[in-house]
C-alpha cells in the first residue's frame, strides 16, 4: 500500500511539474511572439496553438497538486465565523461536495475522451493534434482532485483553515 502512495504522490508531483514547466513556455512563447510582432515578422502558427494547449495543460495538471496544497481560491468569512466542531462539518461537508463534482466530471471526461478515441477526433490548426491527447487530462485531473478533495473529506487536516483574510 504505501509503494502505491508513493506512485501517486510521485504522478501528483510530475504532474505539478508538468504544469509549472508549462507555465514557463507560456512565458517564452508569449515573450517571442510579441517580439516577433514588434520586428516586423509574423510570429508562427504553431506558436500560438502551443499556448493554448499549454494553457488547458497546466490548468488541469497542476489542479490536483492545488487542492493539495489548499491553494485553490475559497473564502473563508463563513467558516471562520463558525465555532470549530461546526467548522469541521462544514469544511468535511464542502470537500464531500467537491468529490462529487469531481467524480461526475471525471466521468463525462472518460466519456469524452472515449468519444475522441472513437472517432478518431483532430484538432486542426496549425497542425494535426489528436484530440484525445487534449481531452485525456480531463478524466485523469478531476479523478486525482476527487482523491485530494476526499484526504479532506476522511482525513485529520481541514480544507478550511477557518481564518479569514489573507495570510502568507
Amino acid at each position: 500500500m504505501r509503494a502505491l502512495i508513493r506512485l501517486y504522490d510521485a504522478l501528483l508531483a510530475f504532474m505539478a511539474l508538468i504544469a509549472a514547466g508549462t507555465l514557463v513556455w507560456l512565458m517564452v512563447s508569449v515573450v517571442v511572439s510579441v517580439a516577433m510582432r514588434n520586428i516586423g515578422i509574423q510570429p508562427w502558427a504553431w506558436l500560438f496553438t502551443s499556448s493554448e494547449y499549454g494553457i488547458l495543460y497546466m490548468t488541469m495538471l497542476g489542479a490536483p497538486w492545488l487542492v493539495r496544497e489548499r491553494g485553490h481560491v475559497h473564502i473563508e468569512l463563513v467558516t471562520a465565523a463558525l465555532r470549530p466542531a461546526l467548522r469541521r462539518i462544514v469544511s468535511r461537508a464542502v470537500a464531500a461536495a467537491c468529490v462529487m463534482v469531481s467524480l461526475v466530471l471525471a466521468w463525462y471526461g472518460l466519456e469524452l475522451l472515449l468519444t475522441n478515441v472513437e472517432r478518431n477526433d483532430y484538432d486542426v490548426r496549425a497542425y494535426f493534434y489528436p484530440r484525445w491527447l487534449l481531452t485525456i487530462t480531463f478524466p485523469v485531473a478531476f479523478s486525482f482532485m476527487a482523491v485530494e478533495f476526499a484526504r479532506f473529506v476522511f482525513g485529520t487536516e481541514l480544507m478550511h483553515s477557518g481564518e479569514a483574510g489573507i495570510h502568507e
